[in-house]
């Protein structure tokens, strides 16, 4: 894990905490921001996110992705957190956006090409408006807190990082381990895990 801080590295993972409570974030970037590289800039959020009062208990692997939707983009940089903190999930959430701005996100829309991507995946087991049907999200930023995350089962940049911190982590409506998720979009096109860096 080249380019990020020593004590983010992961080690064994314990039966309680790769079960259930976690609180899951995934990071990802794809262009250069005021914080630097996409590797940069995940490093730089995960300090700010410290700092903040989260405590950060493992942290994947970072995996080069496809990128998914507008075409011609350069590859993401895509990782996941398990984190530990007392904030609830909207004040968490709200914490998460906040900081994309910080590392230059603006609105725009979906799936374009950004400095920093921070989703809330998981917070605890919680289920909280979640629906089958896809969303449909006019502009990036603050949106209806939706939990688990409402796409992160389709997406293999999402859960090849999450097995690294959670390996027997379940998904809390769908009720697929993260190991049967990941079998099903491995090949995925849109999303596909290129490489690990």
């Amino acid at each position: 894990m080249r380019g990020l801080p020593h004590e983010h590295r992961i080690g064994p993972v314990s039966a309680q905490s790769a079960g259930g409570g976690n609180v899951l974030v995934a990071l990802g970037a794809n262009c250069p921001g005021p914080w630097g590289t996409p590797r940069e800039t995940l490093a730089r959020a995960l300090s700010e996110l410290e700092q903040a009062g989260l405590v950060i208990n493992a942290l994947s692997g970072l995996y080069q992705t496809a990128a998914i939707g507008q075409p011609r983009q350069p590859p993401y940089v895509n990782a996941v957190a398990r984190i530990a903190t007392s904030l609830p999930p909207s004040a968490l959430l709200r914490l998460l956006k906040e900081t994309e701005r910080r590392a230059g996100r603006r609105g725009g829309r979906p799936w374009g090409a950004r400095t920093l991507d921070l989703d809330l995946i998981d917070y605890k087991g919680l289920v909280r408006n979640w629906r089958p049907a896809r969303p449909g999200f006019a502009r990036a930023g603050l949106r209806p807190l939706i939990l688990p995350h409402p796409l992160m089962h389709e997406r293999p940049f999402v859960l090849k990082p999450l097995l690294d911190v959670a390996p027997r982590w379940r998904h809390p409506v769908l009720h697929k381990s993260g190991r049967e998720l990941w079998r099903r979009v491995a090949s995925k096109g849109e999303g596909r895990v290129l490489k690990r860096l």
